[in-house]
C-alpha cells in the first residue's frame, strides 16, 4: 500500500470542521453533523439531497463511532451515524443521545480478518489468540457473537482495544492474530494486504445502524433535524441504486482509491427503515451480550434510546 492511500484511509485525527455544504447566508440556522470517514457527507453531497436546505451544515469528520458519539453526547455535534452496537454501548454508558432514524445493511460490512498465511481456519481456532477491535464497536459485538456460536467464551481470547489505525498497524506487523473491523478498513486489508475474511456479520448481527441526535438538538433544532432526516433517507436510497456514482463521491471525499471506495459501498448499503419494536428488541440483545461479557454494567432501559417521532421523515 502506498503512503498516500494509507494516510487517506486511516489518518483522521478527530474533529475537523469543514466548509458548509449548504447555501450560505447570515442568520441561517446551523446544523452540526458528524461523518465517519466521509460517509454521511459523501452520500448527501453526491446525491444532491441537500439542495435548497434552509440551514447551513457544519461537517466534522471522525475515524470511528466512539469519538463521534462522545461529541454527540456533549452537543459538540447535533447528528451522526453509528452502528447499533457502538450507539447502544454509548447510550448504556450514559450518553445523552437518541436514535432518530434507522438503516439496515445486513451485516456483511463488519468482519473478522486474519492474515493470508494465518493458520486460523475457523472461528474455533480463535481460542487463545490475540484479537483487536474497538471497545464497544460493531466489531466488538460481532466478535462476541461469533465466539458464542463457536462455543467459546470472551475469556477464551485476548481482546485488545485499538483504534482502527493502530489495529491496522498491529495487524500488518503480526502483533495480533485477528482484527475485527468494518467498512473501508476491510477493503484496505483485503485488497492491499490480501487479508482473509474469517467470518462476517451476514446472518449473525442485524446490520442496524442509526442516525443519532443529541438530546439538545432534538429539543432546540427539531425542524432542522426532521428536514435533514428526510434528505438523508432520500440520499441513502439514491446511494443503494447508484453504487458506482456514490463510490466515486466517497473516493473524492476521503482520498481512498476508486477500487477501495467501490468495495466499501457494495458491502455497506444502508437502506432506511422505521424505528420500531424490532429496534428495541435488537438493542436488548446487543446490550445483553455486552453485559454478559462484562463490557458494560449499567441497566439503562434500551427503549429510551429511540425516538420514533421522526419516522415520518422516511416518507
Amino acid at each position: 500500500m502506498d503512503r498516500r492511500q494509507l494516510v487517506a484511509g486511516l489518518a483522521f485525527g478527530g474533529l475537523t470542521a469543514s466548509l458548509s455544504a449548504c447555501a450560505k447566508g447570515s442568520g441561517q440556522p446551523v446544523l452540526k453533523v458528524g461523518s465517519q470517514r466521509g460517509g454521511t457527507k459523501a452520500v448527501l453531497l453526491s446525491s444532491g439531497a441537500l439542495e435548497g436546505a434552509p440551514y447551513r451544515i457544519e461537517w466534522s469528520e471522525f475515524p470511528a463511532a466512539a469519538p463521534l458519539l462522545e461529541a454527540l453526547s456533549a452537543s459538540a455535534v447535533d447528528l451522526g451515524e453509528a452502528g447499533d452496537a457502538p450507539f447502544l454501548f454509548a447510550y448504556a454508558g450514559g450518553a445523552r443521545i437518541k436514535a432518530v432514524q434507522a438503516g439496515q445493511t445486513g451485516g456483511a460490512g463488519t468482519a473478522i480478518l486474519v492474515r493470508k498465511d494465518s493458520p486460523i481456519a475457523t472461528p474455533a481456532d480463535l481460542k487463545g489468540r490475540k484479537i483487536a477491535t474497538g471497545r464497544g464497536s460493531i466489531g466488538h459485538y460481532l466478535l462476541l457473537r461469533v465466539l458464542e456460536n463457536a462455543g467459546l467464551k470472551p475469556t477464551d481470547v485476548t481482546l485488545v482495544y485499538l483504534t482502527p489505525g493502530d489495529a491496522k498497524a498491529a495487524f500488518t506487523a503480526g502483533s495480533i492474530d485477528a482484527w475485527v473491523t468494518w467498512g473501508s478498513y476491510i477493503a484496505l486489508a483485503r485488497l492491499h494486504d490480501a487479508a482473509r475474511i474469517l467470518a462476517d456479520g451476514q446472518g449473525v448481527i442485524s446490520g442496524f445502524g442509526y442516525e443519532a441526535a443529541s438530546e439538545r438538538a432534538i429539543t432546540d433544532k427539531r425542524p432542522q433535524v426532521e428536514d435533514f432526516l428526510k434528505r438523508l433517507a432520500k440520499a441513502r436510497r439514491w446511494a443503494a441504486a447508484n453504487p458506482e456514482a456514490f463510490a466515486k463521491a466517497l473516493s473524492r471525499e476521503t482520498g481512498l482509491s476508486d477500487e477501495i471506495a467501490l468495495y466499501t459501498v457494495r458491502n455497506y448499503r444502508a437502506l432506511p427503515t422505521p424505528i420500531g419494536p424490532d429496534s428495541v428488541a435488537e438493542a436488548k440483545a446487543v446490550l445483553d451480550h455486552f453485559r454478559a461479557a462484562g463490557a458494560i454494567s449499567g441497566a439503562r432501559d434500551p427503549a429510551g434510546a429511540f425516538d420514533a417521532s421522526f419516522n415520518g421523515a422516511l416518507a
